[in-house]
Protein backbone atom coordinates (compact mmCIF):
# COMPACT_ATOMS: atom_id res chain seq x y z
CA UNK A 1 0.00 0.00 0.00
CA UNK A 2 1.47 3.42 -0.95
CA UNK A 3 1.54 6.15 1.43
CA UNK A 4 -0.75 8.33 -0.80
CA UNK A 5 -3.83 5.49 -0.37
CA UNK A 6 -2.61 5.39 3.43
CA UNK A 7 -3.45 8.97 3.75
CA UNK A 8 -6.67 8.24 1.70
CA UNK A 9 -7.47 5.99 4.62
CA UNK A 10 -7.25 7.98 7.16
CA UNK A 11 -9.33 10.79 5.75
CA UNK A 12 -12.02 7.82 5.00
CA UNK A 13 -14.54 6.79 7.54
CA UNK A 14 -14.40 4.19 9.77
CA UNK A 15 -16.98 1.91 7.78
CA UNK A 16 -14.77 2.28 4.84
CA UNK A 17 -11.49 1.10 6.82
CA UNK A 18 -13.70 -1.98 8.35
CA UNK A 19 -14.74 -2.61 5.19
CA UNK A 20 -11.06 -2.62 3.58
CA UNK A 21 -9.89 -4.58 6.42
CA UNK A 22 -12.45 -7.54 5.70
CA UNK A 23 -11.28 -7.50 2.15
CA UNK A 24 -7.53 -8.00 3.13
CA UNK A 25 -8.45 -10.80 5.38
CA UNK A 26 -10.55 -12.83 3.05
CA UNK A 27 -7.81 -11.69 0.41
CA UNK A 28 -5.15 -13.41 3.09
CA UNK A 29 -7.07 -16.39 3.12
CA UNK A 30 -7.96 -17.09 -0.27
CA UNK A 31 -3.71 -16.45 -0.41
CA UNK A 32 -3.05 -18.89 2.55
CA UNK A 33 -5.33 -21.53 0.68
CA UNK A 34 -3.44 -20.53 -2.77
CA UNK A 35 -0.22 -21.48 -0.96
CA UNK A 36 -1.08 -24.34 0.48
CA UNK A 37 -2.35 -26.06 -2.71
CA UNK A 38 0.84 -24.86 -4.35
CA UNK A 39 -0.99 -22.87 -7.13
CA UNK A 40 0.40 -19.16 -5.47
CA UNK A 41 2.09 -17.46 -8.46
CA UNK A 42 3.71 -14.69 -6.08
CA UNK A 43 4.96 -15.38 -2.13
CA UNK A 44 5.77 -11.66 -1.45
CA UNK A 45 1.66 -11.05 -1.95
CA UNK A 46 1.08 -12.78 1.68
CA UNK A 47 3.30 -10.16 3.16
CA UNK A 48 1.86 -7.37 1.38
CA UNK A 49 -1.36 -7.95 2.58
CA UNK A 50 -0.30 -8.51 6.24
CA UNK A 51 1.83 -4.98 5.99
CA UNK A 52 -2.03 -3.75 4.67
CA UNK A 53 -3.44 -5.22 7.36
CA UNK A 54 -1.59 -3.77 10.66
CA UNK A 55 -1.67 -0.70 8.64
CA UNK A 56 -5.22 -0.47 8.82
CA UNK A 57 -5.03 -2.02 12.45
CA UNK A 58 -3.08 1.00 12.82
CA UNK A 59 -5.24 3.62 11.61
CA UNK A 60 -8.13 2.46 13.39
CA UNK A 61 -6.79 2.01 16.91
CA UNK A 62 -5.52 5.55 16.89
CA UNK A 63 -9.06 6.64 15.79
CA UNK A 64 -10.38 5.17 18.35
CA UNK A 65 -7.40 6.58 20.89
CA UNK A 66 -8.58 10.22 19.29
CA UNK A 67 -12.51 9.91 20.18
CA UNK A 68 -11.19 8.61 23.78
CA UNK A 69 -8.99 11.57 24.55
CA UNK A 70 -12.14 14.18 23.24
Amino acid sequence: MKARDLNNLRTSGSADLVEKLHDLKEELFNLRFQLATGQLENPMRIKEVKKSIAQIKTIIREEEIKAIQQ
